[in-house]
C-alpha cells in the first residue's frame, strides 16, 4: 500500500525543491485549495504550464524550512492548512493565472503571495493580475514608438499629393 509519509532523504529532496522555488521565481501565489477536485487540480496545472508557470503542493512544515534565510520568508505566515504554491519567473504569470482561476473556482482561495522580497495581500495579488504582460508593455511601446514615425510619414507624403493635384488641375486649366 503506498504511504504518503516520506522518509528523511525524500524530505530533503523536497525541501530542496521548494528552497529553488522559493529563490528563483518573479512571484509566487499561496492558496487553499479545499474543495479542488483532481480534475480541476490537473485543469490549473495545465493553465500554469501554458503560462510558463508552476504548481506545487507541499507539506506546510517542510515549506516554512525552505523559506528560511530567504528574502521572502513573510510568506511563512500564508502556510496554514491545505495549500498550493503557484509561481512563475515571470513577476506577472502565476498571478494572473491564479487569479482568473480562482474566480472561476470559488474553491481555490488565494490568501497572498510575494513579488521579490515584497509581500502582498489578496489585494495586492489582484492588483499585479491587472498590470499588463512584458509582451503587452513592449506592444504599447513599439506603438507608441512607431506612431509618430507613421504620422511623419503622413505629413510627409501629404504635401506632395497636393502639390500634384495643384499641378494637375492648372495644366487641365490651361489645356482648356
Amino acid at each position: 500500500m503506498w504511504s504518503r509519509r516520506l522518509n528523511r532523504e525524500q524530505k530533503e529532496i523536497v525541501v530542496k525543491e521548494l528552497s529553488q522555488i522559493f529563490s528563483d521565481s518573479g512571484v509566487i501565489v499561496i492558496a487553499h485549495y479545499t474543495g479542488l477536485t483532481v480534475s480541476d487540480m490537473s485543469e490549473l496545472r495545465n493553465r500554469m504550464r501554458d503560462a510558463e508557470s508552476g504548481v506545487r503542493v507541499a507539506k506546510n512544515r517542510l515549506a516554512k524550512i525552505a523559506l528560511e534565510g530567504k528574502k521572502n520568508s513573510g510568506l511563512v505566515e500564508l502556510l496554514e492548512g491545505q495549500t498550493v504554491l503557484m509561481y512563475s519567473e515571470d513577476p506577472l504569470a502565476a498571478a494572473k493565472v491564479a487569479v482568473k482561476f480562482s474566480d472561476e473556482y470559488e474553491n481555490l482561495s488565494i490568501l497572498g503571495g510575494s513579488l521579490g522580497e515584497e509581500m502582498l495581500d489578496l489585494d495586492g495579488i489582484t492588483n499585479l493580475s491587472k498590470m499588463p504582460s512584458r509582451e503587452e508593455l513592449i506592444g504599447t511601446i513599439a506603438g507608441c514608438v512607431g506612431a509618430p514615425a507613421s504620422e511623419l510619414a503622413q505629413y510627409i507624403v501629404s504635401p506632395g499629393n497636393s502639390i500634384a493635384g495643384l499641378v494637375s488641375a492648372l495644366e487641365e486649366k490651361k489645356a482648356a
